[in-house]
């Protein structure tokens, strides 16, 4: 199976964006901070015309037991969850947790939380599709 999780939604992108932000908070997560890299990449001169947008989003509890169990995990969170256009299509995706734990991790103790938070992930992005 992949690495990514990727969805394709039916709403317009900007449905699709403010559907994400509600459907985060609906599901006890925080939007900690939302990166437009159309904006970003089109205000350093590039001419990037698909909409991209980067949700950083956190579990407060799960946090905690992530990097109460391994300090380093840190470098891989927040989960991020991304809206963006392509071939004329939204799309919403993720990394899955559960894979890039084994490639960052060697505590197994923590493959219950990754695929506690993928699950999450999961009711996430498909009330937000």
């Amino acid at each position: 199976m992949s690495v990514y999780k990727i969805f394709e939604s039916q709403k317009s992108f900007d449905e699709a964006v403010t559907a994400l932000e509600q459907a985060v908070v609906d599901n006890g997560f925080s939007v900690l901070h939302v990166h437009n890299l159309t904006e970003k990449l089109n205000s350093k001169g590039l001419d990037f015309s698909p909409q991209v947008r980067v949700f950083e989003v956190c579990n407060p509890a799960q946090a905690y037991k992530v990097l109460s169990t391994d300090i380093k995990v840190n470098m891989a969170l927040p989960c991020r969850i991304s809206v963006w256009e392509e071939n004329g299509a939204v799309k919403i995706g993720y990394v899955r947790p559960e894979p890039t734990l084994h490639m960052i991790s060697e505590e197994t103790s923590l493959v219950p939380v990754a695929q506690e938070v993928e699950s999450v992930l999961d009711k996430i992005v498909e009330a937000a599709r």
